[in-house]
């Protein structure tokens, strides 16, 4: 392709195309000597990412409040199984957090109390106050039935029976003995006259003489008086056989519950609160037993004996949180669905007879519970899109502790009565994660980030490929073949994954960091390999799994190519034209990216001196797209007829574009086009051009590069390479090269060409055959020279324009 080096005739320096070498940097496992990967140690955990395992070691270890981590990375970084690796190793330093259940308040059931416990001994109090529980149901009846208890109560029943008795009977002797006698009616007792024993009735009681009369009802009233005071015993004598049985069944339950809260009391010796508590099982016990005894067990799901636990389920533990005794260090909890429910805990009901009833026993225990003492793992995003969960964890660590809260209290869905249970101390160190974009956009937008995550733990996308990290990956993917149980790779299979993840990195002096990206490739690769019958995937494997891969997501690519071929859109791969030039875009749908050559004009005529972005006017084009148009009209007015005033309109546009552009890769391959345009001069077709431009004319790296090269190559090949085509890219992007092979073995043969170029003067003469041309020392361009040519063009306009003015101004003073 030595016809393309243009304006070497001209004593200027050509460029000369990339040679193989600089296309695709291969792998280098010199230094590592296996056959499989089942050969190699695998390694795990964070790889490559020193400054991350430095923010998340000093965060981990830094026990102060707000001292949190918000660990950040690219998508598919594994951050999380990354950061469990590290944290697995800190925890197990750690001493085994408190268990916490909640028990009955008996003085104030809709408070139910939180109590601690060392680790690991919640389940055993649990299972004891259960069993205590149990025996209780048993001994209880059994000692209220007993023989003993039977005779005491009828003791006491029988003492206030003789009692009454007596009484009413040493009143019943004494009106009988004033001929008076004592009757019992639906009403009460009455007193009435008598004869010989007998009532007399009221119409022979109105035949008898006055005197008698009433000395009969002075009798009865004097009676009377004596039968109401008995009648007002009678309520303290029921007062005082009721305290005598409530003493006889409190004797009797203590005598039945003593030894049996003593056995459990014994367990837990050690821990005062639960001491406390059992006195006061066995304090309510008593106090109540009656309610025990006397009611059945069909009566036990009562409504009103649901609230503060039915019967001896008032007694039982709930247990929130419980450590594995057998598992020493502190908890690692990673909550997928951070509703506020999950992650603060919250209280449950049941409806009964239509009305939502609660207990402590309803009690749930959050993500939050489940990790103090530990490290607690949140998705930043999945905690940011849960309702009221974000504000309830900034709440919490600001508090220090854990209180549940009803939701539905505070926003009125429900009327029903909750609980308040007790608040439960909280030490636990959150780790949330994130992408970039989330991490900044949250700490622009929520002041209160840094209070509460002063750790930033920022993973890396790719690290440098050396030798030594060429095999450190390689380990890393011997590790992943492991893990998931998926066929070993040779030697050559490695190879390519290696290649491929410097692919990925976008740089072919780095290997990329994105672990979930390079687990993909095996898994495919080792299906390829099973379906072929072998053992061990090839290098093959691997190229049918990544063809598969493009061939899956390239719908869109290939439809675009094919408008492209059909000359639906227009792109010229041959022949020359003023003002007209392939730029090249990169489109990523999907997480798909390919590249799409894009044509390019321009027209210029006398103007004002400015450069009109049509993008830019109809609001397809974005603010980067604008600056990059807007910078070439410094570059013209920097370089050329410095003195005279600038005199062009030029108008650009991205022809056949239907959706917004945006970035400023195309600036160069514009300044092409206007410098064509002015100058007069064609520009090769053959070529397509990426990259940005300053002021001063030097061409500036961009993303992408692989995808566009290959975009514009797919087209030429498509067509037929004709051996002088190729590719402008900025020197700077050479670096970034890790093209497919089908574009490195046609430029080996000298059908395709990628041509590296830094300034803008090395372009353009490599696009229009001409000489760029460097400004002499008495100021002018060489003759024929691009540059002259522009200058000259614009000085031309200049002039048309002052002419212009003086017409105008000549007619004025004419009339």
């Amino acid at each position: 392709m030595d016809d393309m080096a243009a304006g070497e005739s001209a004593g200027e320096i050509a460029v000369r195309p990339l040679g193989g070498d600089k296309l695709y940097r291969p792998t280098n496992l010199s230094n590592l000597s296996f056959s499989t990967t089942a050969d190699l140690q695998p390694i795990d955990g964070l790889i490559g990412q020193t400054r991350a395992l430095e923010a998340i070691q000093f965060g981990t270890k830094v026990e102060r409040a707000g001292f949190n981590l918000f660990v950040i990375g690219p998508n598919g970084a594994r951050m999380q199984d990354a950061v469990k690796a590290v944290l697995t190793e800190e925890a197990r330093r750690k001493p085994i957090p408190s268990d916490w259940v909640y028990v009955n308040n008996f003085a104030n059931p809709d408070r139910p109390i939180a109590m601690e416990l060392p680790g690991g001994r919640a389940r055993a109090f649990h299972e004891a106050m259960h069993k205590l529980i149990d025996d209780l149901k048993a001994a209880l009846p059994a000692v209220f039935q007993s023989e003993d208890y039977q005779t005491r109560r009828g003791a006491i029943d029988e003492l206030f029976q003789k009692k009454q008795g007596e009484a009413f009977a040493a009143l019943r002797n004494k009106a009988v003995e004033k001929e008076v006698v004592l009757l019992r009616t639906p009403l009460g007792f009455a007193l009435a006259p008598a004869k010989d024993g007998h009532v007399v009735p009221p119409d022979e009681f109105k035949e008898w003489p006055e005197a008698k009369r009433r000395q009969v009802q002075a009798i009865i009233e004097a009676l009377e008086k004596e039968l109401e005071h008995i009648i007002h015993q009678l309520p303290q004598w029921e007062k005082q056989r009721r305290d005598e049985i409530r003493q006889l069944n409190g004797d009797t339950a203590k005598y039945a519950v003593d030894q049996l809260i003593e056995e459990t009391k014994a367990s837990f010796s050690d821990i005062p609160r639960v001491v406390q508590h059992i006195d006061m099982v066995r304090s309510d016990l008593v106090e109540n037993v009656a309610m025990f005894v006397m009611k059945g067990e069909d009566d036990e799901d009562d409504a009103s004996g649901l609230k503060a636990g039915s019967l001896f389920d008032r007694y039982e533990v709930n247990v929130l949180v419980t450590q594995d005794a057998g598992r020493p260090g502190a908890p690692i909890v990673e909550e997928l669905h951070p509703a506020l429910g999950n992650l603060i805990g919250r209280i449950e009901y049941i409806s009964v007879r239509g009305a939502l009833l609660t207990n402590f026993r309803l009690i749930k225990s959050g993500a939050l519970h489940r990790a103090n003492g530990g490290y607690l793992l949140l998705d930043a995003r999945s905690v940011l899109i849960e309702p009221f969960s974000w504000a309830a964890l900034k709440r919490i660590l600001r508090r220090g502790e854990i209180a549940i809260e009803d939701i539905a209290r505070f926003l009125g869905f429900t009327s029903t009565v909750s609980l308040e249970p007790d608040p439960i101390p909280l030490k636990v160190k959150v780790i949330l994660f994130g992408d970039r974009l989330l991490y900044f956009l949250l700490a622009a937008l929520d002041p209160e980030l840094a209070d509460y995550f002063k750790v930033l733990a920022d993973f890396e996308n790719d690290f440098v490929r050396t030798p030594e990290n060429e095999v450190i990956l390689a380990r890393l993917l011997a590790a992943l073949t492991q893990r998931d149980g998926l066929n070993a790779l040779d030697r050559d299979a490695v190879a390519r994954v290696l290649e491929h993840a410097a692919r990925l990195a976008d740089h072919a002096g780095k290997l990329s960091l994105v672990v979930e990206q390079l687990r993909e490739i095996l898994i495919e690769a080792d299906f390829f390999a099973r379906q072929a019958e072998r053992a061990v995937i090839s290098r093959a494997d691997v190229d049918h799994a990544l063809e598969a891969r493009i061939r899956r997501a390239a719908r869109l690519r290939d439809r675009a190519q094919e408008a492209i071929l059909e000359n639906v859109a227009l792109i010229a791969t041959e022949g020359t034209h003023v003002g007209q030039i392939n730029g090249l875009s990169v489109l990523e749908l999907g997480g798909f990216s390919f590249g799409r050559p894009t044509r390019i004009t321009c027209q210029v005529r006398p103007g004002t001196g400015k450069v009109v972005d049509i993008e830019r006017e109809v609001e397809l084009g974005g603010p980067l797209h604008s600056k990059g148009v807007l910078i070439l009209s410094g570059f013209l007015a920097g370089r050329y007829a410095l003195d005279t005033p600038m005199s062009l309109f030029a108008s650009l546009v991205f022809e056949q574009s239907y959706g917004g552009v945006e970035g400023d890769s195309a600036s160069s391959a514009e300044l092409f086009a206007l410098l064509s345009a002015l100058a007069d001069v064609p520009l090769r077709q053959d070529l397509a051009v990426t990259g940005s431009v300053n002021q001063h004319g030097e061409i500036q790296a961009i993303g992408g590069v692989n995808e566009k090269i290959e975009g514009f190559f797919d087209i030429c090949d498509n067509r037929g390479l004709t051996a002088s085509q190729g590719v402008l890219i900025p020197q700077a992007n050479v670096q970034h090269l890790m093209l497919r092979r089908e574009v490195i073995d046609a430029c080996a043969a000298g059908q395709f060409a990628i041509f590296p170029v830094s300034t803008i003067n090395e372009g353009i003469a490599l696009l229009t055959g001409l000489p760029a041309g460097e400004r002499a020392a008495d100021g002018t361009y060489p003759s024929n020279s691009i540059n002259r040519r522009v200058e000259d063009r614009l000085r031309a306009f200049a002039n048309i324009r002052r002419s212009f003015g003086s017409e105008r101004t000549g007619a004025a003073t004419g009339i």
